[in-house]
């Protein structure tokens, strides 16, 4: 709520994808040692679904398809006090190449499932990996049933 008269807070946005490939999740590792999705910030005349899709292309050198939006919320970074509001998107590989490791992050690497409720990460990203991995399950098993 702002106070009247209060000139309203604003926050910087981040689009992240959520990128499954053979059952492992890209993540990148950032400067604070965590754990986190590809992604970045929007730029004016671009649409949140090519903004993730050329950030994921820019960190990773993964060309994707944008599907649908996961999750958002307020993260507030502690190390630097600040705010941001992230968007998550489920993103789909377009490439079988290995990710490569851009100059904005210190480490890629790929996980299954079953190893993201240890890594050092945010919970909203844990939120979002889990929701991709079981829309992706569920469009699996339609296929199949």
């Amino acid at each position: 709520m702002t106070t009247p008269g209060a000139a309203p807070r604003s926050y910087p946005i981040s689009i992240k994808g959520v990128v499954v490939r053979d059952g492992l999740v890209l993540l990148l590792k950032n400067e604070r040692e965590e754990w986190e999705l590809p992604g970045g910030r929007i730029e004016i005349g671009e649409t949140p679904e090519e903004c993730v899709a050329r950030e994921i292309t820019e960190e990773t050198s993964w060309p994707v398809t944008t599907g649908p939006v996961l999750n958002s919320w307020m993260y507030h970074i502690h190390a630097v006090d600040k705010h941001v509001f992230i968007v998550t998107y489920g993103c789909y590989p377009d490439t079988d190449a290995e990710p490569v490791l851009s100059h904005e992050h210190k480490e890629v690497g790929l996980f299954p499932e079953s190893a993201i409720a240890d890594l050092n990460m945010p919970e909203g990203y844990k939120r979002s990996i889990s929701a991709w991995f079981a829309r992706l399950r569920a469009a699996e098993s339609e296929l199949v049933g």
